[in-house]
């Protein structure tokens, strides 16, 4: 199945579409990848619907992306007399190691870690920023504050930081479980949530071992603060946009979505656009012109994927939510803009081989007009340094292993093939000739250009550009 965009679609599933039916028809409107929401699957749930989804996979023949997206802290107070209390602005509130049931003046906070880090002067957001609190007093046992905004409160509603770091890592308990139950099922992307800092990472590099690619979910000031040092440690970076709405000022995300997509795409890693790109489909068979306007953002901005969320795992409309993205991605990439948009915020390539044979790649297939790139690529690096050109010629990123294919199914621009090991020079550019033609990104007669790392499987080691001629029996030809 050949898509007619370069954006990627991830659509997150559940209670509405956790059917293999479902999740193949979700594929058939559009989806490229599909997410898993550790913080409402048990294992049980999560292991069947890897194996759904590599049913689907197994039918349509071409690699399908899993991201099994971790829980990450979940920061709450503790529970009231009656459920709530109502609060004035201007009054004093109190959160403490006291395990009392709270009232009007204070309630149990249930995390020492953050009662030792908050200092005078930080910001504690309730309930989404509903309730805004500033903290006034502190001595380690107690947060004193002062009602800025928000007249309510009740049981076990979230806390924010917005100032505060703390000293514990973005891994819990229930994380490290998690994790090692994705792992065990092979999935291809794990999703770190409420990362801080680059050293939020290395717990989970090392949990993993290599065996999926580490995406990290920017979704709080300190990761912004510190987003070049993430990226460079990260495999993949998410524009988590639901946090980090309530961490920051709303006016300021689209600023920091911006600079995330082109600092990750500066970096030759993926970037996923996530949260609310398609909110009212959740109970609409259509979205608003400004969620339309909002996805169409992501897609010329040169986002890797973009994403659905609650449309797609609990909405009433989950295949028309993929097929509307779908449309909307397709259409901006045809707008006579598009291209010199994307080409002005080229970035331009490092001092490496694999750079520099990705930008000759990309401008002598401009140049001469051939049909498609064809990269092979057996870890991946030769794909992504592909990709990062954002060439506006198809890409057809082979592989001889499934798990490269499937992470590379959420990078841009690249349809990704599985093929056996080529055996020579020749061989690999036969085999390009071939697949280009099966999957109808050539033809006989047309011309392509074929890149690769020699040797085979030698990560970054991009280092061969060759331009091949379709011959009448779909194989290169002089």
């Amino acid at each position: 199945m050949r898509r007619n965009r370069r954006v990627k679609i991830l659509a997150t599933l559940g209670p509405a579409s956790s059917s293999e039916e479902m999740i193949r028809k979700l594929h058939e409107a559009g989806a490229d990848a599909f997410r898993i929401n550790m913080s409402h699957a048990d294992h049980d749930l999560m292991r069947e619907l890897v194996r759904r989804i590599r049913k689907v996979e197994t039918d349509v023949g071409l690699p399908i992306g899993i991201l099994a997206d971790l829980q990450g802290p979940k920061l709450r107070v503790a529970q009231f007399i009656g459920g709530k209390a109502e609060l004035t602005v201007g009054q004093d509130f109190t959160l403490d190691d006291n395990s009392e049931p709270g009232d009007s003046t204070r309630v149990f906070l249930p995390h020492p870690e953050i009662l030792e880090a908050v200092e005078v002067g930080h910001r504690l957001l309730i309930d989404d920023g509903r309730l805004q609190l500033v903290c006034t007093e502190t001595d380690k046992h107690r947060i004193k504050c002062r009602v800025v905004a928000g007249n309510k409160i009740s049981d076990r509603k979230g806390v924010s930081l917005p100032d505060t770091t703390l000293a514990t890592g973005a891994l819990t308990d229930k994380d490290r479980r998690d994790l090692d139950a994705v792992l065990a099922e092979n999935v291809d992307w794990v999703g770190l949530s409420f990362i801080q800092r680059p050293d939020d990472l290395a717990e989970a590099r090392k949990i993993s071992r290599g065996r999926a690619f580490l995406m990290s979910k920017i979704e709080k000031p300190q990761a912004v603060e510190r987003l070049d040092e993430i990226i460079d440690l990260s495999d993949g970076i998410m524009v988590a946009r639901g946090d980090l709405g309530v961490e920051m000022p709303l006016e300021a995300v689209p600023g920091i979505q911006k600079r995330i997509t082109r600092a990750a795409r500066k970096a030759g890693k993926p970037v996923v656009v996530a949260t609310q790109m398609l909110e009212s489909m959740i109970s609409a068979p259509v979205p608003t012109r400004a969620e339309v306007s909002d996805v169409s953002t992501a897609v010329y901005e040169g986002a890797d994927a973009v994403m659905l969320s609650a449309e797609s795992a609990a909405g009433q409309y989950p295949v028309e939510a993929v097929a509307t993205m779908d449309r909307i991605a397709v259409q901006v990439e045809k707008d006579p803009l598009y291209p010199g948009i994307i080409f002005a915020q080229r970035p331009a390539p490092e001092a490496t081989g694999a750079d520099a044979v990705s930008l000759a790649a990309r401008q002598m297939a401009e140049t001469l007009g051939v049909a498609v790139i064809v990269t092979y690529t057996a870890t991946g690096t030769t794909g992504l340094r592909t990709a990062r050109e954002r060439p506006n010629i198809p890409i057809l990123a082979l592989s001889p292993v499934i798990e490269t294919a499937r992470r590379l199914s959420l990078v841009w621009g690249l349809h990704c093939a599985v093929t056996e090991d080529a055996q020579d020079l020749d061989d690999m550019v036969d085999r390009a000739c071939r697949i280009a033609v099966e999957h109808r990104y050539a033809r006989a007669g047309q011309r392509l250009i074929v890149t690769a790392g020699v040797p085979l499987r030698t990560p970054g080691a991009t280092n061969m550009l060759r331009i091949a001629y379709i011959g009448s029996d779909g194989l290169s030809a002089v």
